[in-house]
């Protein structure tokens, strides 16, 4: 399923319509960065939670010299799927 059949179906489900849906599907990323860039947990009931992820400085190898460097303290976002999410797929 594409995005284009995604807000099809959403609008069908919901009666809107589909450019309404569009727009509201296009906010969704935006929002949910904003949301957890803050340090705020989203938590959507029945379907996931979404928040940042730390990873610390560690030391790694360069596979082709076998040189160690050093990788940098990252945050990247993390998306938990709820019971009711993973039981229905």
């Amino acid at each position: 399923m594409n995005k284009s059949e995604f807000v099809a179906e959403l609008a069908k489900k919901t009666g809107q319509t589909q450019a309404a849906v569009t727009e509201i599907v296009n906010a969704m990323p935006s929002t949910i960065a904003k949301a957890i860039k803050k340090g705020d947990k989203l938590s959507l009931f029945g379907f996931g939670t979404f928040e940042v992820q730390k990873r610390a400085a560690r030391q790694g190898r360069n596979p082709a010299t076998g040189e160690s460097i050093k990788i940098k303290a990252s945050k990247s976002p993390k998306f938990k799927a709820a019971k009711a999410f993973k039981d229905m797929v």
